[in-house]
């Protein structure tokens, strides 16, 4: 088997990829570990930037999402139960979109069986080959052992995934942040308690109010390392979650029983370079941001874009933008990261923390509060830098 491009991992980075290759005339193979069902079955953050946002579009794959997506203008600040309001449209004229990542992939993956796209499913022991010659991927499934042999090979199979393991550790450079807290979030069949986020600082630590839907509700609370879900009932989880909140938030909102709920501990890290050879690191294969930003699958989407951008031209004679793809990739993911940081450090409560630590945080939250040119910062940040 031959194609033009091998894509490893068919969760949104690689499906959106595949896509916008195939649609520029490009061939692609998408090789995944799991089942589709395994890949739909993850739940995982949803607000989009409006870049992500146009290349859905362009990949055909936003019609359902333009449906059934619900467009943000803001997202409110709240601390110790005083609570203010970001408008995005006012600071720096942008929305997000809010539209679940798992909606994001089924409608990528109806995308790609509408064109033919060849995705293929439980592949195992996937392997890369001659990364810096002629390159070629095996792996086996229930039929037996394959081969595919391709011009390049695009990692998008995440962090624990066999991509970036692939460049030699003389070569890779890792820089990596771990935050002493996770996030337990539960999912629930219950209405927002808000039209707009909430991220709330408090001195019990940090909260946030979510969601997929009208209906559907997502909601998570800062807790040790060493929590575990079994530690937390669903009563537990509420009540905790409503004395982080303020006063008239926690009295309208409603509760109901988890449909799922999980622990995700906080980190940053990122890998350079993203290209060796004829491979290209994409999405969590090279960065992981902590979810306070809601960067993770908004910076998979901006490497696509830069990769494809490469990809395209050197297939129409110009190799120059592959051979930028890594700098233009990282320059955005660091101003990515800069901007997790910031708003990870400013709303969570640190072990040990100092009282001078403490008033820093309120004063980055007051300076937000009353300063239009903080607030226009963090609306052109969180909505999106430009690609």
């Amino acid at each position: 088997m031959r194609t033009q491009v091998a894509i490893i991992g068919g969760g949104p980075s690689g499906l959106l990829l595949s896509q916008l290759l195939n649609r520029a005339g490009i061939a692609t193979v998408v090789l995944e570990r799991k089942s589709r069902d395994y890949v739909l079955g993850r739940i995982r953050a949803g607000v989009l930037e409006t870049g992500l946002v146009n290349l859905l579009r362009e990949a055909g794959a936003g019609a359902r999402m333009d449906r059934e997506g619900h467009l943000h203008d803001g997202c409110h600040l709240a601390q110790n139960g005083r609570m203010f309001r970001v408008d995005f449209r006012e600071a720096c004229g942008k929305q997000v979109m809010v539209y679940g990542q798992t909606e994001v992939t089924r409608d990528l993956y109806d995308a790609q069986d509408a064109m033919g796209a060849t995705v293929i499913h439980e592949a195992e022991d996937v392997a890369l080959h001659d990364l810096t010659g002629s390159p070629y991927v095996t792996w086996r499934d229930a039929a037996g052992e394959h081969r595919l042999d391709c011009d390049f090979v695009a990692g998008c199979d995440g962090f624990h995934g066999i991509s970036r393991q692939a460049i030699p550790a003389s070569v890779r450079t890792e820089f990596e942040k771990v935050y002493p807290f996770g996030w337990l979030g539960i999912l629930s069949r219950t209405p927002p308690v808000e039209d707009e986020l909430i991220y709330a600082a408090h001195d019990r630590g940090f909260a946030l109010a979510s969601m997929r839907n009208p209906a559907l509700s997502r909601y998570y609370i800062q807790v040790p390392l060493t929590d575990r879900v079994e530690d937390w009932s669903d009563e537990a989880f509420w009540a905790e979650f409503r004395a982080r909140m303020p006063e008239d938030v926690a009295a309208r909102l409603v509760t109901g029983p988890s449909i799922e709920k999980s622990i995700a501990p906080l980190r940053s890290f990122v890998t350079e370079p993203m290209r060796w050879g004829k491979l290209f690191l994409c999405g969590d294969a090279a960065h992981i941001v902590p979810p306070t930003g809601a960067k993770g699958l908004n910076l998979a989407a901006s490497d696509v874009h830069y990769l494809l951008e490469g990809l395209v031209a050197h297939y129409r004679g110009d190799g120059r933008g592959i051979d930028a793809y890594s700098q233009r990739a990282l320059a955005r993911i660091w101003q990515a990261m800069r901007f997790s940081w910031s708003l990870t450090t400013m709303m969570h409560r640190f072990p040990g923390a100092s009282d001078y630590e403490r008033r820093m945080q309120d004063s980055e939250l007051a300076l937000l509060e009353r300063s239009a040119t903080a607030r226009q910062l963090l609306a052109e940040n969180y909505t999106g830098l430009p690609y």
